[in-house]
């Protein structure tokens, strides 16, 4: 796998780490009430099912690290997938954003990785 290849993994990774920490630990606070516009009042009463979310968003990170560590590059082409299906049903469901901001950034990063 290429160094840039790498780079937009460990980006897609980082990303991820991000949506988990924002979802689990950020929800109901400034940051994550403006990072997913919600009111206060949503934010309490959705908050078990946001911590749900971003503990998904990181398996999702980890399996990418994972796939790094043993160089597999068919698991890491998995979890890629895995956050290109989530980011394109996100973005046909919740809001067309998520397309941009999850599902591209991973199609990049795959493109990459089966790149030989």
């Amino acid at each position: 796998m290429s160094h840039p290849a790498m780079l937009v993994v460990v980006f897609v990774a980082l990303q991820h780490l991000g949506f988990l920490v924002l979802e689990m630990f950020l929800w109901t606070k400034p940051a994550g009430l403006r990072a997913f516009r919600l009111t206060p009042e949503f934010a309490a009463q959705s908050r078990a099912l946001a911590a749900n979310q971003g503990l998904y968003n990181g398996f999702l990170a980890a399996g990418l690290i994972y796939g790094l560590c043993v160089q597999s590059r068919e698991i890491v082409l998995l979890f890629l997938a895995f956050v290109i299906v989530a980011g394109a049903y996100g973005a046909a469901t919740v809001n067309k954003r998520i397309f941009f901001l999850q599902a591209l950034p991973a199609m990049a990063a795959a493109m990459l990785v089966s790149w030989r």
